[in-house]
């Protein structure tokens, strides 16, 4: 079914733009003949469905053709809803206008011009509701791997980390990073989370053959100009799509603000992060949520505060350092969900680690009270930390908070993730949690820092409640 739905689906699609055509005439029609709209029409003046629904027949074939023209059903891909928007309402207004013009040329017996302009508005509403529904069947296929596009990385800079971050934060993009090339070993070489590091550069066409490559994404700096139109030229031979993502200056291109005078471009930097105006929007919902959270959990946390001293001998609040925004040091509140003597056990348990990078994770830790095992697996263990979030130094949202040792570990492009006050809850952990490497974290949170929005934030949050509820790769 979803096979032929992915098949068909722009015909799908223009089929029933063509139907809500017609639904839009009748509800035009039974709103002005049958209820009245506007002013009570004379019984002499009275005009079955028939006609209008002879119109709206034409109107639909006229519409899809518009829609069609203006690219409604040829969106690129992550083209946002409010381009696909801004054509649905210029077809829609197109269609209205040929309508009225229509009804003023021939004027047939009976008419009502109300209908028509009723029909236009009703179009536009109802279309919308469908490609929106549309976009979201397309995410569904695409997380079925209907339409997925297979793409390689030419190049394992800045740029080339922002696309994967991109995609990983974004699944319904519907793009699968086969890798990436680089001529330096050290990139090339190794794996950037889920993306394999295929080697240098020369190997760009034994992987186009060995593999199903739909595209090629060229990142490389500007002054590989020379390199880059041999990859291109490579791909056109091989018939690959291949596309350069320009590098301004060397810079990362959501530091670059370009600015036109006259048809000469002006390049500037521009801040990245949450800054000013969204840091203080941020900050004052962490406050107002914050407190509604508060009063809401006190209850539970008494009642846990209560568990945890009957459980075990030791202090109810596990308090530790960790690194903030800026590498900010501070304090962070948990309750205790292992034994007194936990940290002096580590060494001991470092063969057992499950975690890559620089952190330590047991899926079934030892140190473990019977206690700490329910408050890891609904994670309210870490409920005492919206006091540090009241207090300025977490948000209700951001990156993981890190230990002063894993940051000393930390590549230079991971200290990104920093820029940001760490959060109780973020982006990676409501895309897989502990079930991610650490370089998947890293990503997902770089993300987060460089696209923050208070909608973003909602969605998490929003997003975590279900997560928590089934425990899903938390421990």
């Amino acid at each position: 079914m979803l096979k032929f739905v992915h098949r068909y689906q722009k015909w799908l699609l223009a089929g029933v733009d063509a139907l809500l055509v017609l639904v839009a005439f009748y509800v035009a029609w039974y709103l002005r003949y049958e209820r009245q709209w506007y002013h009570t029409l004379d019984p002499a003046f009275y005009t079955d469905f028939s006609f209008y629904g002879k119109i709206g027949l034409m109107a639909a074939g006229f519409t899809v053709l518009v829609f069609y023209l203006q690219g409604a059903y040829t969106m690129p891909r992550g083209a946002s809803f409010f381009v696909e928007f801004s054509r649905l309402v210029a077809s829609s207004a197109i269609v209205t206008i040929v309508l009225m013009v229509g009804n003023y040329m021939f004027q047939p017996l009976y008419h009502s011009r109300l209908v028509y302009g009723m029909a236009g508005g009703f179009i536009l509403l109802l279309t919308t509701l469908a490609h929106l529904g549309n976009r979201y069947l397309t995410a569904h296929l695409r997380r079925n791997g209907y339409g997925i596009r297979r793409i390689l990385l030419v190049g394992a800079g800045e740029i080339s980390r922002t696309i994967m971050r991109t995609l990983l934060a974004e699944p319904s993009l519907g793009y699968e990073v086969l890798g990436f090339l680089d001529d330096n070993p050290q990139k090339g070489q190794r794996n950037l989370g889920p993306f394999p590091g295929l080697g240098p550069i020369d190997n760009l066409s034994q992987v186009l053959v060995e593999n199903q490559v739909d595209e090629v994404i060229i990142t490389l700096p500007w002054q590989y100009h020379r390199r880059i139109m041999s990859i291109l030229t490579q791909c056109n031979r091989l018939r690959v799509k291949a596309r350069v993502v320009p590098d301004v200056l060397q810079l990362s291109l959501d530091k670059v603000d370009i600015e036109m005078l006259n048809g000469i471009p002006l390049i500037s930097v521009k801040p990245v992060g949450i800054t000013g105006a969204q840091y203080a929007m941020k900050r004052g919902m962490d406050l107002v949520l914050g407190a509604i959270v508060l009063l809401l959990a006190l209850p539970i946390m008494g009642i846990l505060a209560l568990a945890i001293k009957f459980d075990s001998p030791g202090p109810v609040f596990f308090i530790q350092t960790r690194v903030g925004r800026n590498g900010q040091l501070f304090k962070a509140y948990k309750f205790r969900s292992m034994i007194p003597e936990a940290d002096q056990l580590k060494p001991q348990l470092k063969a057992l680690n499950e975690a890559d990078g620089p952190i330590f994770k047991i899926k079934n830790d030892p140190r473990l009270t019977r206690v700490g095992r329910f408050l890891r697996r609904t994670s309210l263990d870490e409920l005492p930390q919206i006091f540090n979030v009241l207090k300025g130094e977490m948000s209700l949202v951001g990156p993981r908070p890190a230990l002063p040792e894993e940051v000393e570990r930390y590549e230079p492009w991971h200290r990104k993730r920093l820029e940001a006050l760490p959060g109780m809850t973020g982006l990676w952990q409501v895309s897989g949690r502990s079930n991610l490497s650490f370089d998947e974290m890293v990503m997902l949170d770089i993300y987060y820092v460089e696209n923050w929005s208070p909608w973003l934030d909602i969605s998490i949050l929003l997003r975590t409640i279900p997560k928590v509820i089934i425990g899903e790769g938390a421990y």
